[in-house]
């Protein structure tokens, strides 16, 4: 017996530890009660955060005609995407550590009353700059959101459940892609852009009373917060982002590459300062030990990059080049988001008993080549319903992405760590959707110039189709444009190949972990 009660409090048994997370991180909530309900409270919130991420993206044309028709590039009308974006990721690694410090359901809470207020702001907006300005705002809700329901899954629940919860969190990405898209474009064909963003106020309130009633108050944690390093990482992330989203509008002259070179010589300061900091860093890059965390890490910068970019030229040709209302545009995604709204579940539960690579190769690679079956696909003669099997093949590959990747760079977290490392999971992953933002544009204007000379500009770019003359080209520049995403991908496939086997999925892991448990009591 005294040999057990070493093993279980051995820090050289991490697994162990896992399995006794939900007791002792438990804090004044009720060590016996079922975390499911609170996971069903959060996902609400994280629901409504990727729902505007991808409910944008339908309205754009829309939203472009309405509040900046006058203007020759596409640039101006994305920052709509990417300031939320930025301001999403930038909070990140501080929020999350905060939830640590001052509990995970506060910090919640108070993230989803702001970007609740928000998205109304958003919706009574009347020009692009107001807009722009609450879509920032938004985006610091989300920040508040997002890291808190990754903390309360490693923190409640045992270490060889958290695949069937994570598979929860990754089915809530794959309805959001539906939803997002499909309700964007109902809205903006039967009430107009603004009602994308007015529609999140009831669901921001009852998320808020879910949340208030059944997620628990967990322990907190003592922790010093790093100024200069908050510092140091806005400031270098801002001027890599507003290099890399204004340089094709400003023919990447010598200032805007000043920009992009500095924001790298910034960041890599700011990882210098991180590994002197003696107190508390605000990326504990002892977490970065743990080689599953730091490809995970990889993984969903990849996706992040791929989802955000490939949404922007996809839904402008079907929109521009072929003519389909935002409605039926987002029909095409259904496919998608059934399929991985299925299946993520099962992936989830799979995953507590078996290899990571097994689902993450084949989801990020079966992701890859849907990406570059669209491009294939994307001219003037492609009948409209064959965009539905590239759909499918996307969302089968959803299933084998967001939950697994969460999952794998979770598992092995102390409870103590649980916030630091779902901030810099979630930062990682919006680092990836902010680059992919800005670099798509540019792709997408660079390609517009090569394929269709004089016409780069794209004031005459709003909803409706083009003349038949500029479809063609139009589309091959889209389709090129997809080719970003789809080799991007790839760098994700191979990441994942150097994954380990974590111990709670092997053999015998529960049997171990049950028995310890007794043992304690």
């Amino acid at each position: 017996m005294g040999r057990r009660l070493r093993d279980i409090t051995d820090t050289r048994a991490p697994h162990r530890l896992e399995g006794l997370e939900m007791t002792v991180s438990s804090g004044t909530a009720d060590s016996q009660r079922s975390p499911w309900p609170a996971l069903w409270a959060l996902v609400i919130g994280f629901f409504m955060v990727l729902v505007d991420t991808t409910i944008v993206s339908v309205a754009n044309p829309a939203i472009k005609e309405a509040l900046d028709p006058d203007t020759d590039n596409l640039d101006n009308v994305v920052w709509v995407t990417s300031a939320y974006l930025l301001a999403y990721a930038v909070p990140l690694l501080i929020t999350g550590r905060m939830g640590d410090r001052f509990g995970p359901r506060n910090l919640y809470l108070i993230g989803i009353t702001v970007f609740t207020l928000s998205s109304l702001g958003c919706g009574l907006s009347n020009s692009l700059a107001m807009l722009v300005a609450f879509r920032a705002v938004q985006g610091l809700g989300a920040a508040m959101i997002t890291p808190q329901t990754m903390a309360v899954i490693t923190r409640t629940f045992p270490a060889h459940q958290r695949g069937a919860a994570m598979g929860l969190w990754g089915s809530v990405a794959g309805v959001a892609m539906l939803v997002g898209p499909l309700a964007g474009g109902l809205l903006v064909d039967h009430a107009g852009w603004e009602w994308i963003f007015i529609i999140n106020v009831p669901v921001g309130v009852i998320g808020f009373a879910a949340a208030w009633r059944l997620v628990p108050r967990l322990e907190t944690h003592q922790h010093r917060f790093d100024v200069v390093g908050v510092t140091i990482s806005t400031i270098g992330l801002f001027l890599i982002v507003f290099g890399l989203q204004e340089g094709e509008k400003y023919d990447w002259a010598a200032w805007v590459w000043t920009m992009v070179i500095g924001g790298v010589a910034i960041m890599a300061l700011f990882l210098w300062q991180q590994s002197r900091t003696a107190s508390e860093p605000l990326v504990p890059l002892a977490l970065f030990r743990d080689r599953n965390f730091s490809i995970s890490n990889l993984g969903i910068a990849v996706v992040g990059f791929a989802v955000t970019s490939m949404t922007l030229p996809m839904m402008f040709y079907v929109q521009v080049a072929r003519g389909l209302s935002p409605t039926k545009s987002a029909l095409l995604l259904i496919p998608m988001a059934v399929l991985a709204g299925v299946l993520a579940p099962l992936a989830g539960k799979l995953l507590d008993r078996t290899d990571p690579r097994f689902l993450l190769v084949p989801g990020l690679g079966l992701y890859s080549v849907s990406l570059f079956w669209y491009a294939s696909m994307m001219n003037a003669d492609t009948a409209i319903p064959m965009f539905l099997l590239p759909a499918a093949l996307m969302g089968i590959a959803n299933a084998g992405m967001w939950g697994p990747l969460a999952t794998t760079a979770t598992r092995n977290l102390p409870p103590r760590q649980a916030g630091a490392g779902a901030g810099i999971y979630n930062t990682t992953r919006q680092i990836g959707s902010v680059i992919g933002s800005a670099a798509i544009a540019a792709g997408m204007q660079s390609r517009l110039e090569a394929n269709v000379p004089g016409a780069g500009d794209t004031g005459s770019v709003g909803v409706g189709q083009l003349p038949d003359f500029l479809v063609a080209p139009f589309s091959t520049a889209m389709a090129q444009s997809m080719l970003l995403p789809a080799s991007i991908l790839i760098v994700g496939v191979v990441a994942a190949l150097f994954l380990v086997r974590p111990e709670s999925t092997r053999p015998g892991y529960r049997a171990e972990t049950t028995a310890a448990v007794d043992t304690t009591v």
